[in-house]
């Protein structure tokens, strides 16, 4: 297909729907211009639809997640999706599952999906009482004027990033940190953030990934 081709052709965006905030997600995309339509992804069979060319990893509870998508079967095609370098976004409890290493979990560990070379710890923030909201810069979707509103719940940051290919696009500073947490991140073909872009108004992270996987398929 040629890049005009590619240029021209809808989008066709999956999200992971076994838990959490996945059509929330849908809502987002489907006013966006270049998406033509988005698609509930729940089995292993769903892998198997050609016509999709990106997937997003919703926010939720990852052990969770895991589980079921073990359980179904789901596992081992995300993460052939991911090792094939098709673009994929987590938020909070995807970010976790795209990592390669995970603190902090549950008591017999955290299956993960990989790919990210990053190190995550869970629920860094706290609990559910502890949410909060802050205003973020983000240079890679607007000047530093215009700060992206980042909804952290029972939200995980980003310890380490352990590539130099990993590139970090946004810190929250809280509690009077000189430096800030790291909480969303861009490798290749992989985007994470630890907050939740789809419980706003603001469509710009969702535009971003969305001229991230135009930017992958011409560059192919």
């Amino acid at each position: 297909m040629s890049d005009q081709e590619n240029q021209a052709k809808p989008l066709r965006i999956g999200v992971l729907a076994l838990q959490g905030a996945f059509t929330e997600h849908q809502h987002v995309l489907n006013r966006i211009a270049g998406v033509g339509s988005t698609v509930q992804v729940k089995t292993k069979e769903a892998f198997e639809d050609d016509t999709l060319d990106a997937l997003i990893l919703p926010g939720g509870e990852s052990t969770t997640m895991a589980l079921i998508a073990e359980r179904s079967g789901v596992m081992e095609p995300l993460r052939n999706w991911v090792q094939k370098g098709k673009p994929v976004w987590g938020t909070c409890a995807g970010m976790i599952l795209l990592s390669n290493t995970a603190h902090r979990t549950k008591i017999g560990g955290q299956a993960l999906i990989g790919g990210l070379d990053v190190t995550v710890k869970r629920n860094a923030f706290g609990a559910q009482v502890d949410s909060f909201v802050a205003d973020l810069n983000v240079p890679c979707i607007a000047s530093p004027e215009v700060v992206f509103p980042g909804v952290f719940i029972r939200a995980p940051i980003i310890e380490s990033v352990d590539a130099d290919n990993v590139e970090v696009i946004a810190k929250v500073q809280k509690d009077g940190q000189s430096e800030g947490s790291i909480v969303a991140v861009k490798q290749g073909h992989i985007l994470a953030t630890a907050f939740h872009p789809e419980l706003t108004d603001d469509d710009r992270f969702h535009r971003y990934f969305v001229d991230m996987i135009k930017a992958l398929q011409t560059s192919k």
